[in-house]
């Protein structure tokens, strides 16, 4: 994008005024504002950028919310069950690299409401799915995804651009906090909505209603350019920067040449690499918790007697309402405690990040395994420890990214953040639900159908998650070991 000289010597004489918001309190106004009041315009930038956040993973997680109804509906087995999350997480993350692609190079501010208005439309038009079509209610999943990663591609690579590194953890802290309260809004929203109306596909019907408003918002608040800057940047010179504005850059030469450079280096930068593999953990135990969760709390209970089988046309949806309010309660609390005690230890270790992302994937493995091991006997003790489980867990999301955010040289954020969405989903949450799924078949399968077997099924594909978490948790370790000298060679 070209622009003129006074915008790109704009940050070196604003430099301290970003990110006042965040730092001192700054209150958003409800309408917009001069553009000369960078702190201001950042904040409602923000705010805009966090509502599409919240009804990304609202929709995220609105079929997990409604699962028992939509398996009764459809017919389906736990494979084909798990199946729909599947789908959609693969066309996420391999429509990721594309919008990492679009994002590092075309204007982000028309991608982002391109892709709000595309899942708004899907998921209003899968609500009408009737049980014949089956597989039509599957593609719509899928398209869903498509949408969903222009938003987590490029929303994180603008809040980078508005914020110094100091400020950037707390303002992504913020941004992140909206993926727990956004899923378990999602399953509350569900189950709510299928309660009321007695139709599980009204459920699909609320979202549009605020995509559309998420898709005005960002097209009267959010700038139509917002200045690609950070730190490393302001350190440039100011004839360099004149020199860049006085040169137009071609567009396509440089994409075409310079991809394929970008990704090599990222796979050479280990601290990526590595920290990139521990979130794939994360995302295999957080994909396979979000889909099962509710369905295994279910059939616990049926097991202990507590509440009968389903056989009505709207099965009982509490245990998505609790489930969601865990999601939300511990999203927050665990997002707000990573980014605080990032913002700490960094003072007396530069270790800090990976160490502490680490150290919450060890103790939230062991929090789950307890919860699966008690879940017959005690379904109170189950939520307790699931609830620890999800805390520690979120406790990782902002710090993740933000380890990305430092390593990687600015011009490679994007592309950096698309790849890690392709990893992390390829090889966590895209075949987490299915597996989990795919087991449990398999253990039915070999036995006498019972409800035992049915939760006995279920609670043994859940203890691979338990493994996974310590083996993300080993990969964490492996990134400390690399993230300073990685750190320095970005800044460089």
């Amino acid at each position: 994008e070209h622009e003129d000289t006074s915008l790109l010597l704009q940050p070196l004489f604003e430099g301290q005024n970003y990110g006042a918001a965040a730092a001192g309190g700054t209150q958003c106004p409800s309408v917009a504002v001069p553009r000369n009041n960078p702190a201001k315009r950042d904040c409602l930038v923000v705010a805009v950028l966090c509502f599409g956040n919240l009804i990304n993973f609202i929709d995220w997680f609105i079929v997990p919310g409604i699962l028992l109804d939509i398996q009764k509906y459809f017919g389906l087995s736990d494979g084909k069950t798990g199946l729909l999350q599947t789908v959609f997480t693969l066309c996420y993350m391999l429509a990721a690299p594309i919008f990492g692609y679009l994002g590092d190079r075309y204007n982000r501010k028309l991608i982002l409401g391109a892709g709000i208005c595309f899942w708004s439309g899907v998921t209003l038009g899968s609500s009408f799915t009737t049980e014949s079509h089956y597989r039509i209610f599957v593609l719509s999943r899928g398209l869903v995804g498509i949408g969903s990663a222009s938003y987590s591609t490029i929303a994180p690579t603008i809040i980078a651009d508005l914020f110094e590194e100091g400020k950037r953890t707390t303002v992504l802290s913020i941004f992140y906090i909206f993926i727990p309260v956004g899923s378990g809004c999602g399953y509350m929203l569900a189950a709510g909505m299928a309660r009321s109306t007695g139709d599980w596909h009204w459920a699909l019907r609320v979202t549009p209603c605020m995509g559309g408003l998420a898709l005005l918002l960002l097209i009267l608040l959010v700038p139509p350019k917002i200045q690609r800057r950070t730190a490393a940047h302001r350190a440039l010179s100011i004839s360099g920067m004149i020199r860049r504005a006085d040169e137009k850059p071609d567009v396509h030469r440089t994409a075409n040449t310079t991809w394929c450079q970008d990704v090599g280096s990222l796979v050479k930068n280990c601290s990526f690499v590595c920290s990139s593999l521990g979130l794939t953990a994360m995302a295999f135990v957080t994909g396979a918790l979000g889909m099962w969760m509710p369905l295994f709390l279910y059939r616990a209970q049926v097991v202990q007697g507590l509440v009968p089988p389903c056989l009505q046309d709207s099965c009982n949806s509490s245990n998505s309402l609790i489930f969601g309010g865990i999601t939300i309660g511990t999203g927050i609390l665990g997002i707000i405690a990573g980014a605080e005690a990032a913002r700490r230890l960094r003072k007396i270790n530069n270790k800090a990040d990976p160490l502490i992302c680490a150290t919450s994937m060890f103790i939230s493995s062991l929090c789950l395994y307890i919860a699966l091991m008690v879940a017959q006997t005690n379904i109170l003790s189950t939520f307790i420890f699931i609830a620890f489980g999800e805390l520690f867990l979120s406790v990782n999301w902002a710090v993740v990214t933000d380890i990305l955010l430092y390593v990687v040289a600015p011009r490679r954020q994007s592309t950096a953040i698309a790849l890690q969405i392709l990893v992390s989903h390829l090889l966590g949450d895209a075949g987490s639900p299915y597996l989990i799924g795919l087991i449990s078949n398999t253990i039915q399968a070999r036995n006498m159908p019972s409800l035992q077997w049915s939760f006995w099924s279920m609670q043994y594909s859940f203890v691979t998650c338990a493994f996974v978490g310590v083996l993300g948790g080993g990969f964490f370790l492996l990134t400390s070991f690399y993230v300073e000298g990685d750190r320095k060679e970005a800044q460089r």
